[in-house]
C-alpha cells in the first residue's frame, strides 16, 4: 500500500495554533461508517451518540515540560533538550543523577563527555552515548528533584506544527490547555489530544445518560509526529510508548461486553493500547504493562475498539491510517475533504471526529 494514498491537501490556515476560547467549544464531524454519512454537531453533543451500555475509554496520561534551555559549559553557546523516556534514576527524589533518553538541539555536534547547565545552574547535563533513532542517552544532575526543576524552568513540548516564538502568554496556555482535565499518570511529552475537548459538564452530561468510563495509561512520545518516510506503509516502523492496563479498566470492558455496550476509545493513543493488549493475548484485554509498537493501518481488523473520538491528522500520517482502518480510507478522505470544506480547525488544538 503506498503511503501516498493517505495523502490529502490542507489549507495552512485550518492548523489550529491555539486552542479555542473555551475548552469544550470545540466543533465535532460525526462520521456513520456504515453508510459513510457526515454530521456537522459540537463536542457537547456527544452524549446523543452514546448509550447508558457504553464505555468511555481515556488515556490518563500526563504531560510534563520535558523541553528544557540551557547552555554548554565551555563556550555558553545554547543547547536544548527534549526528555522522552526514563532510562534510569528517580525523576521524583529529593537529589541525584537520573539517565534520561534525550532529543537534543545545538548549534555544534553533540559529543559524549560534553557538560551543559540548566536552570539557573540548578541541573547539569552530560551526552553519554547516542541511540540508533538519534536521541541520546544523558546524564541529568540536580540538587533537588528533577521533576521539580522542569516544573519550573521546563516548557511544554507543542508539536512542530504549532509556531512558537517564546511568547509568555502562549506558553502559559500550553502549560494549561495542552493537558487533559483528567491527566493523571506524569510521563508524556505530547497530549492525547482527542481528550483535551472533555470538561467536567460534559463528563456530567455523560454521567446523566449513564456511560460509564475508564482510564488507560499510555506516554505518548515524540514518534507519535514522526513522518512516514517510506514509499510504501508496510516499511514504516513505529516508535515504541510506554503502557499500562489497571484491572478496574479489564473488568470495566468486560462488563460493557457482557451488557452489549460499545467500547469508545477517546484518541489513537487509547485506541494503541487497546489493540496493543488484544493483538498479544489472544483478542482479550487483560490488566498489564508494557511497550507498544503497534502500527494500524488498512486492513486491519479492530479486536478491542467498537468507536472512536478523535481529531482531524496530518496527511500521511501513521494517524490518519489508523481511523481509515477503522472507517475506511475513500470514507476518511471524503470527510476530510468536507472538514477542508467547512473549515474545521486540524490537528492537535482543532476540532474533532467521531466514528460511530
Amino acid at each position: 500500500m503506498l503511503t501516498s494514498d493517505f495523502d490529502y491537501e490542507l489549507p495552512q490556515e485550518l492548523i489550529a495554533q491555539e486552542p479555542p476560547a473555551e475548552r469544550g467549544a470545540s466543533r465535532m464531524m460525526v462520521l456513520h461508517r456504515a453508510e459513510g454519512r457526515l454530521e456537522h454537531r459540537c463536542v457537547a453533543d456527544l452524549p446523543e451518540y452514546l448509550s447508558v451500555n457504553d464505555l468511555l475509554v481515556l488515556n490518563d496520561t500526563r504531560v510534563f515540560p520535558a523541553r528544557i534551555r540551557g547552555q554548554w559549559v565551555d563556550t555558553g553557546g545554547a543547547f536544548e533538550l527534549l526528555l522522552v523516556e526514563p532510562v534510569s534514576g528517580d525523576a521524583e527524589a529529593a537529589s541525584g543523577e537520573n539517565v534520561w533518553r534525550c532529543i537534543t538541539g545545538s548549534g555544534r555536534p553533540v559529543r559524549a563527555g560534553q557538560r551543559a547547565i540548566f536552570a539557573d545552574g540548578n541541573l547539569t547535563a552530560e551526552p553519554l552515548a547516542k541511540n540508533d533513532n538519534g536521541t541520546w542517552d544523558v546524564r541529568l544532575c540536580s540538587a533537588v528533584p528533577l521533576m521539580a526543576v522542569l516544573e519550573r524552568y521546563g516548557l511544554t513540548p507543542v508539536p512542530p506544527y504549532i509556531h512558537r516564538s517564546g511568547d509568555e502568554r502562549q506558553a502559559r496556555l500550553d502549560r494549561e490547555r495542552y493537558q487533559t482535565v483528567y491527566a493523571r499518570e506524569t510521563g508524556a511529552v505530547a497530549a492525547p489530544t482527542a481528550g483535551l475537548h472533555f470538561t467536567e459538564s460534559l463528563f456530567d452530561a455523560l454521567a446523566a445518560k449513564g456511560v460509564r468510563r475508564a482510564t488507560v495509561t499510555l506516554h505518548v512520545g515524540p514518534g507519535t509526529f514522526k513522518p512516514v518516510k517510506t514509499d510504501t506503509v508496510e516499511a514504516h516502523r513505529m516508535d515504541a510508548e510506554r503502557y499500562a492496563v489497571p484491572q478496574a479498566t479489564v473488568d470495566a470492558i468486560r462488563d460493557c461486553r457482557a451488557r452489549g455496550g460499545r467500547v469508545v476509545a477517546v484518541g489513537s493513543t487509547s485506541v494503541r493500547t487497546l489493540e496493543s493488549v488484544a493483538a498479544a493475548h489472544g483478542g482479550e484485554v487483560v490488566a498489564t504493562a508494557g511497550s507498544s509498537s503497534i502500527f494500524i493501518y488498512p486492513p486491519y481488523r479492530f479486536q478491542a475498539t467498537d468507536m472512536m473520538l478523535t481529531n482531524f491528522h496530518l496527511p500521511r500520517s501513521t494517524l490518519i491510517m489508523m481511523v481509515a482502518a477503522l472507517a475506511g480510507r475513500e470514507r476518511i478522505l471524503a470527510a476530510y475533504r468536507e472538514a477542508v470544506r467547512q473549515r474545521y480547525r486540524f490537528f492537535s488544538y482543532g476540532d474533532c471526529m467521531l466514528i460511530v
